[in-house]
């Protein structure tokens, strides 16, 4: 009998030894909870594991353990090989030694002389039995660790778990449950049936997991919370997931620079009152000038846009690394905020979704953002 994606992704993690984790570029909480998560039981597990983004973790995270093993690339998984040109002169025997920090390979010519221009070096395969891919709707939306390094997903088994109903199912397993409120609510039965032990889950990976389902479901006040996602939370902070914690640095922590980063955005509030939508745009130069990160905008939209009364959804543009953003939330449940990401090849959930526009500024994209979303809710408004 054929085993179900969630077997299959078990037993993967069992039988290989050297795994490595991506998520997805500009990460959320979900993208940082389950890519943690996930390493620190694999290396608990006894595995060697590499965890990597496109961007670090934004700084309200920092509260998360061993946050900085996220890293940004991952060079170190990929071997290097040394050849030596035995064509004309055959090798004796092979020997290293390490002097000081230096590695000698010392090779014996059977006869004659070997010289430097017979030895060439090169990049080899990367060093990794399989991929898993968090929290990420498809390969492009991880960024440089997939741009730069394409022939890993061909050459190496792609483990894919998530929760967006636009997913692409791009991996060898796919493991996507829309029902989820998050990929970290999914994760807690992986982990489950990967160990066996109910007491597998310590404080800090159920603090991660914790992390990833509030933020998705901001709290439990979203509409994509379930009774489900409730129990597991609740089970979370049993194993001792420190819920405290968390609502203090996501929810009641704020730096003076993103203050005056949301001064920014409600200054800039435009109403398409006919159109039944609110929007506003951060250019580069408001975070130049409130000395703000560019992670420092993502609570606006959930915390200050969406309360609008009278709506349908609430839209943020913003200039990141020179692409446009745009998040979009609904505020009714008649409204799905996906299919307006979709015009613009993003994604998401009818309640939350997401977009961006690469190489492009607000000044150049800005409007025909706008003009679009207005097309598109008069031809709803008219079905």
């Amino acid at each position: 009998m054929e085993l179900s994606p969630k077997q299959q992704v078990v037993e993967i993690l069992k039988t290989k030894q050297r795994i490595l984790l991506l998520t997805h570029k500009n990460p959320d909480g979900d993208a940082i909870g389950s890519i943690l998560a996930l390493y620190l039981s694999l290396k608990k597990l006894g595995k060697d594991v590499v965890a990597v983004c496109n961007d670090p973790a934004p700084a309200v995270f920092e509260y998360l353990p061993q946050i900085k093993e996220i890293s940004q690339n991952f060079a170190n998984g990929r071997d290097f090989v040394i050849a030596l040109d035995v064509s004309q002169v055959k090798a004796d025997k092979v020997m290293y030694k390490v002097v000081g920090d230096k590695l000698n390979i010392i090779i014996t010519p059977a006869t004659g002389n070997f010289t430097p221009e017979m030895v060439t070096t090169a990049a080899g395969s990367f060093n990794f039995e399989t991929v898993v891919v968090l929290d990420s709707t498809d390969l492009e939306r991880i960024g440089s660790p997939y741009d730069k390094n394409p022939e890993v997903f061909y050459e190496i088994p792609v483990v894919n778990i998530d929760h967006h109903a636009g997913n692409d199912q791009f991996g060898k397993i796919n493991w996507v449950d829309i029902t989820a409120t998050s990929t970290s609510e999914i994760l807690v039965s992986v982990l489950e049936a990967l160990t066996g032990d109910p007491k597998f889950i310590d404080e800090d990976i159920a603090t991660a997991l914790l992390t990833g389902i509030i933020t998705d479901t901001n709290s439990f006040q979203n509409n994509n919370t379930t009774p489900k996602s409730l129990t597991v939370a609740a089970q979370l902070v049993a194993f001792g997931g420190r819920q405290q914690d968390i609502i203090k640095y996501i929810y009641k922590t704020k730096p003076l620079s993103t203050l005056r980063l949301w001064g920014r955005a409600l200054s800039n509030l435009r109403d398409e009152r006919a159109d039944r939508f609110v929007w506003t745009q951060l250019y580069k130069k408001d975070y130049l000038e409130t000395s703000a990160a560019e992670t420092e905008s993502s609570g606006v939209i959930d915390e200050l846009l969406k309360t609008a009364a009278g709506v349908d959804f609430a839209l943020l543009l913003s200039e990141k690394n020179g692409e446009v953003h745009g998040s979009l939330r609904a505020t009714s449940k008649n409204t799905d905020v996906s299919a307006i990401a979709k015009l613009f090849n993003g994604g998401g959930h009818p309640m939350a979704a997401a977009f961006q526009i690469d190489n492009s500024t607000l000044e150049q994209s800005g409007a025909m953002i706008i003009q679009k979303i207005k097309d598109y809710q008069s031809s709803q408004a008219k079905a």
